[in-house]
């Protein structure tokens, strides 16, 4: 069993748009040439995340050409910058059917199935919290929507928008969080209303079929407690529900869920396979090992279920954010725990510059050889069964010396494998030299010696049973330096 499967995120609109500058037409989701697809199941993938494959309307291209800040972003972006760059955001959505720019409703089936015969399975987006300003809910079921008052539009002009209804004038509220303004492109939906519960779940069992998995966005914000503390408006739990009823029909259905603020394992509970970790990416930011180390101190059960990453459409390129080195080390802790891999295009080439979920062309980047050859041997190695399927833990680092501290700042974890394949992954995550013993989990005693072949890097060490059965393995590891070792 794959216990801990690895996704690859793809922008859409992005890639076919790049497709069809090659090919001199516009491409669609059948254009994907086979090659591509198999290069990615060859890198050790198991899933192929779709960006914002969805319909969307007039007026959300409208809102995102216009909206100044947004407009500062792109023009950063793209010197050369286009309206028809500005294709509007994908979570702007007017229906659950492929968007007619990425070609006839058939393609996303037949897409879903060139994926399964390369043994990939296909993701794509449930943006449960809002929908697009122009909605058909929006004409035929305003009581699907939260709405406002004069006075409300009067104060938070930025959370609220009057609109013209076949039904006679309505103010409307923005889709946001609680922390935020409000999404001048969206509406919220209403989940104090039973019926727009029902409506979504259909909205569900609709999609399933045309999938593997969802990515449900910004999950959190459904959560009754959270939901009143936005709105005032009390609810019944959504997420039990909708999971349990799409999966009376697709059993093996995915759910992994955008989700912040420690809420992870609340949704952990009430049905996704798998949650967003943004705690140890936060952590990571923050260039200590200690908060690191403290996180892996989490139970398994939750780490099992947690997706890591270095970056995706939300987040800064990794390349940006990490400096050379320290994004090694950071990447090595990221993807060498136990949990869902997710990793972003542009990720593995060492892209710098992130494409705003509103923009369907993206400027040509560079590849960085060092980092394509760094994760090109990550994705190697993170395919043998062990990273899979194996059993992993942090084992503790023991001083060097009675005032030496440095080895709080390594990082060390233990993988077995059914038969008996054994690893070691060391990370100093310090700017400097780092040294401590770590006992050895699997040692009886009775070994002579043994290699320790880093699988990383072209070097191997030969090490003494005894020794490493009391005090333990020595290391001394230079700053930012990382091992991955095969105990032989």
């Amino acid at each position: 069993m794959n216990r801990y499967p690895s996704l690859y995120q793809i922008n859409t609109r992005v890639w076919l748009n790049q497709l069809s500058q090659s090919q001199g037409r516009p491409a669609t989701l059948d254009d994907i040439p086979d090659g591509e697809l198999d290069h990615l199941a060859t890198l050790g993938f198991d899933w192929l995340y779709f960006l914002t494959v969805w319909q969307t309307g007039s007026a959300g291209p409208l809102v995102s050409r216009t909206h100044p800040p947004w407009l500062k972003e792109y023009q950063a972006l793209l010197p050369d910058l286009q309206e028809e760059d500005i294709c509007g955001s994908g979570f702007a959505i007017v229906s659950y059917g492929l968007h007619q720019c990425l070609g006839e409703p058939e393609s996303l089936i037949r897409l879903k199935n060139r994926l399964h015969q390369r043994g990939l399975k296909l993701m794509l987006d449930f943006v449960p919290n809002h929908t697009a300003i122009d909605h058909p809910w929006v004409q035929s079921h305003t009581d699907y929507y939260i709405d406002g008052s004069e006075e409300q539009l009067n104060e938070q002009p930025q959370n609220y928008i009057k609109l013209d209804l076949p039904q006679g004038t309505k103010i409307l509220a923005h889709g946001r969080d609680p922390d935020l303004e409000g999404w001048p492109d969206t509406l919220q939906l209403n989940y104090g209303n039973p019926a727009l519960q029902t409506a979504m779940v259909q909205e569900l069992l609709n999609i399933a079929p045309t999938c593997d998995g969802l990515r449900c966005d910004v999950a959190m914000l459904l959560l009754p407690e959270i939901f009143e503390k936005t709105w005032g408006v009390s609810t019944d739990l959504f997420w039990p529900n909708a999971i349990q009823e799409v999966r009376r029909y697709h059993p093996n259905f995915m759910f992994m869920a955008e989700v912040y603020w420690d809420l992870e394992w609340i949704l952990q509970h009430q049905g996704f396979d798998y949650t967003y970790d943004k705690g140890i990416y936060d952590r990571l930011q923050e260039l200590q090992a200690q908060p690191v180390r403290d996180y892996f101190q989490a139970s398994l059960e939750y780490q099992q279920k947690s997706v890591h990453f270095l970056e995706n459409h939300d987040e800064a390129r990794a390349a940006l954010s990490f400096p050379t080195g320290i994004h090694q080390a950071a990447a090595i802790l990221t993807f060498f725990c136990p949990g869902l891999r997710f990793f972003h295009q542009g990720q593995l080439q060492g892209w710098a510059q992130k494409v705003s979920v509103h923009l369907c062309r993206g400027p040509l980047q560079p590849t960085d050889p060092g980092l394509s050859e760094f994760y090109h041997r990550l994705l190697s190695v993170l395919h043998q069964d062990i990273f899979r399927s194996g059993a992993w833990q942090l084992l503790t680092v023991n001083p060097a010396g009675d005032d030496d501290k440095t080895g709080d700042c390594l990082v060390v974890f233990a993988w077995q494998g059914d038969n008996q394949d054994r690893i070691l992954v060391v990370v100093n995550y310090a700017p400097h030299q780092s040294q401590g013993y770590v006992p050895l989990p699997w040692l009886d005693g009775n070994e002579d010696s043994f290699l320790l072949q880093d699988l990383m890097a072209p070097e191997c060490y030969e090490r003494s049973g005894d020794r490493l059965l009391s005090p333990g393995l020595y290391l001394d590891v230079s700053p930012w330096e990382y091992h991955v070792f095969r105990l032989k």
